[in-house]
């Protein structure tokens, strides 16, 4: 493959999964920290990001390289998994047990295969601006996470709420991206006796307008 072709990919899937994601130009460039003019010339294919920024790309968007670099069918409309779609994750009620379905949303079979997953509509304003009210998030189930992932937690019996996990040797910290909400601390022995609990990992975000 050319250059030439491999660039023409690139610029193809990356407005694919902005438009998908609706991610805007400004977020894309301050997690990658570039300028907003080096994502358009990318979009435009009037240059290729780097290697280093491929996989930052990819990481941005929970992808992997080929995802990106490949010509392959990924980029037309998927026919997929419906899964559905919570106003809200109530506290000590299974998942497949809430009734508050108010939507469904579409996810690859690839995806799919890979875990159990609900969309929860997001509330407030904690998680702007990347995220905002009346988004949808794509959420795998799951009672663990990463250090920096994007989580669905309950604490102390409350509803669910959408944070970026921070972990630590003696504890947790729950971080919105609204520089306006504290940080949420919690020690070991808070996350047992709250508790504070984990019930999934943020994989996608799907913006409404």
């Amino acid at each position: 493959m050319s250059e030439k072709e491999l660039n023409a990919i690139i610029t193809k899937k990356l407005n694919y999964y902005m438009d998908l994601n609706s991610t805007t130009q400004v977020e894309l460039a301050e997690y990658m920290g570039v300028s907003q003019a080096t994502i358009s010339n990318w979009q435009k294919g009037i240059k290729t990001p780097r290697m280093s920024k491929i996989d930052k790309i990819c990481e941005f968007f929970h992808i992997k390289r080929s995802d990106l670099m490949e010509d392959n069918s990924s980029t037309k409309k998927p026919t997929g998994i419906r899964i559905p779609v919570l106003g809200r994750v109530a506290a000590g009620i299974p998942i497949e047990a809430i009734e508050d379905i108010i939507d469904t949303e579409e996810i690859t079979e690839e995806l799919a295969s890979s875990g159990t997953f609900f969309g929860l509509k997001l509330k407030g304003n904690s998680m702007e601006p990347r995220m905002c009210e009346d988004d949808v998030v794509i959420v795998r189930q799951q009672s663990d996470a990463e250090d920096g992932d994007i989580v669905i937690a309950t604490v102390n019996g409350d509803e669910a709420t959408c944070k970026r996990l921070k972990k630590y040797n003696d504890g947790i910290v729950l971080i919105s991206n609204n520089p306006n909400y504290d940080p949420m601390y919690f020690s070991n022995k808070e996350i047992q006796e709250k508790p504070v609990k984990i019930i999934g990992k943020v994989v996608e975000l799907r913006g409404k307008f």
